[in-house]
């Protein structure tokens, strides 16, 4: 049997979600378990890779096992091994040739920073402290730009494989908080580092240090050198996975009501 299982994961004490020789890692913690209970190594495909500190609310992985039990049983024998940092919220059923990564039709992603001249200890590792102050108006104006589709060179890690850097932003908004502002995006896809790259330059803009009226000029230049900064992990959650696209279309129906 294929089963796709729901996860989400304090990121702060993982080397990212991606199996590595050394550093402690969610999926190596994940496959851990499996291996133990199928008694031979099992592999799981996540939905995407999250980078070092970065935490997921919302992550998906799917696995293939030949073991007798029930799917209803499946959450309860992965969480009573699982470490305090890693939360299984669903597990089923899935057909033999369904692949998260494939077949899954956007992510969302929520940046999370907090302002004052203080740093709160209960924030570490859970958002980044921002002390410069920001105009509103402008970082807003400059996300726009990044709406619909782009080659996205500029705004992702040189280190980055991947030939394609075209992908699609859906929604690109700032919401303000008690104490700072989370940057929510929704896209097609996203490549190494992108939306820790945008929200630095973002920020920029926000303090004056850019002008985001030249944010076309960045994009077509298709210059990673032209954006260096990118954003600390630790403010940067996947929040959710869009399985299909009627999820993604209601959840984009839904900010668009909630405007």
């Amino acid at each position: 049997m294929r089963y796709l299982v729901k996860i989400s994961y304090n990121g702060a004490g993982f080397n990212g979600f991606q199996y590595q020789m050394k550093g402690r890692t969610v999926q190596a913690e994940i496959e851990k378990i499996l291996n133990r209970m199928h008694k031979t190594p099992v592999r799981i495909h996540p939905a995407g890779r999250t980078d070092s500190g970065v935490h997921a609310i919302e992550q998906y992985f799917h696995f293939d096992s030949g073991l007798d039990i029930p799917v209803s049983r499946w959450q309860h024998a992965l969480n009573s091994a699982m470490p305090d940092d890693i939360a299984i919220h669903e597990v089923t059923t899935i057909s033999p040739d369904y692949h998260i990564r494939h077949h899954s039709k956007g992510k969302a992603y929520r940046y999370r920073i907090y302002q004052g001249d203080v740093r709160n200890p209960f924030e570490k590792g859970l958002k980044v402290h921002y002390t410069y102050e920001l105009d509103e108006t402008k970082m807003r104006a400059a996300m726009q730009h990044f709406v619909g589709t782009h080659d996205f060179t500029s705004f992702t890690s040189a280190k980055s494989p991947i030939e394609n850097k075209v992908r699609h932003i859906y929604r690109f908004d700032l919401i303000r908080t008690d104490n700072g502002y989370d940057f929510l995006i929704i896209g097609s896809g996203f490549l190494y580092n992108m939306v820790r790259i945008l929200v630095a330059y973002v920020l920029e803009v926000g303090q004056g240090r850019w002008d985001g009226a030249r944010t076309p000029e960045v994009i077509a230049a298709k210059d990673r050198t032209m954006v260096p900064k990118t954003a600390p992990p630790e403010g940067l959650y996947l929040e959710r996975v869009f399985l299909n696209d009627e999820e993604r279309e209601a959840a984009l129906e839904k900010l668009k009501r909630n405007r």
